[in-house]
C-alpha cells in the first residue's frame, strides 16, 4: 500500500502529522531513526508515496539522508525543518529535495504541498513517447514530432490502441471495441476513422510509414 514516509524524531510532531494526514486519507509510516527509514526504503521503496524529512536527526544529518534517498529512488521529498534560512533551502533543492517547508507550519499547508507534488508527478507520468508520437493521456492529446495533431475522441482512442499494440495485427472488431464503437459488421466505420487519422498524420495509405492495412483482417502500426 502506498503511504507517506515520515522521518522525524520529535514524537509529538510525528503524532500530529500522522493524525492530520490520516484525516485526508494519506496513510503514514513514521521513523525516528533515519537508518531504519533508509533500510525500509531500500527494501520497500515502491510503497513510498512521498517522503517528509526532518533535518535535525540522530545518527545522520538530514541532508545526508536526502542524498541517500535520492541515490536509490525518485520518490518526492519534502524537507520539513526549523532550519528555514535561504542557505539551507537552496542546499536542500540542490541535493534533490522537491519542496522545503520551514517549521513551524500549519499541517494543512503540508497536505497542500503533498497534493501539489503528487499532481505534478501524475502530469509527468501521463506523457509517454511511442515511435514519433508523444501522448498526453491526461489531456487526451497527441503530438507528432512536436506538432499537435487535432484528433476526435474516437480517432484518439484508435491511434492510442494502435500505438500500444505496435507491431501487432489488429482486427477491425478489436479496434472498434477499443474505441467504444458498436461493431456490427460495419467495417467501413473503422476504415473511415483510419483514413482520417492517416490524413492528419500525413501517412500515405499506398506507402504507409505508420499504419499498414492487413488485407482481410484489419491494421497494424509499424512506425
Amino acid at each position: 500500500m502506498k503511504q507517506v514516509i515520515l522521518i522525524e524524531d520529535d514524537k509529538e510532531m510525528s503524532t500530529l502529522i500522522g493524525e492530520y494526514l490520516q484525516s485526508y486519507d494519506y496513510p503514514m509510516k513514521a521513523f525516528e531513526k533515519p537508518k531504519e527509514a533508509l533500510e525500509y526504503l531500500h527494501a520497500h521503496g515502491e510503497d513510498a508515496l512521498i517522503v517528509i524529512l526532518d533535518l535535525m536527526l540522530p545518527q545522520m544529518d538530514g541532508f545526508d539522508v536526502c542524498k541517500k534517498i535520492r541515490e536509490m529512488s525518485d520518490v518526492p521529498i519534502i524537507i520539513s525543518s526549523a532550519r528555514g534560512d535561504i542557505g539551507n533551502k537552496i542546499h536542500g533543492f540542490e541535493i534533490g529535495a522537491d519542496d522545503y517547508l520551514a517549521k513551524p507550519y500549519e499541517p494543512r499547508e503540508l497536505v497542500l504541498r503533498i497534493d501539489a507534488l503528487l499532481r505534478r508527478g501524475k502530469s509527468v507520468q501521463s506523457i509517454q513517447k511511442i515511435s514519433d508520437f508523444e501522448i498526453d493521456e491526461a489531456s487526451m492529446s497527441v503530438r507528432l514530432e512536436d506538432f499537435p495533431i487535432d484528433l476526435t475522441r474516437v480517432e484518439y482512442q484508435i491511434l492510442l490502441y494502435l500505438l500500444r499494440n505496435r507491431g501487432k495485427v489488429l482486427s477491425r472488431e478489436q479496434i472498434a471495441g477499443a474505441a467504444g464503437l458498436d461493431y456490427d459488421a460495419k467495417e467501413r466505420t473503422v476504415d473511415m476513422h483510419i483514413s482520417n487519422i492517416r490524413q492528419k498524420i500525413d501517412d500515405d495509405a499506398k506507402h504507409p510509414k505508420y499504419i499498414k492495412s492487413v488485407w482481410g483482417i484489419g491494421y497494424k502500426f509499424e512506425g
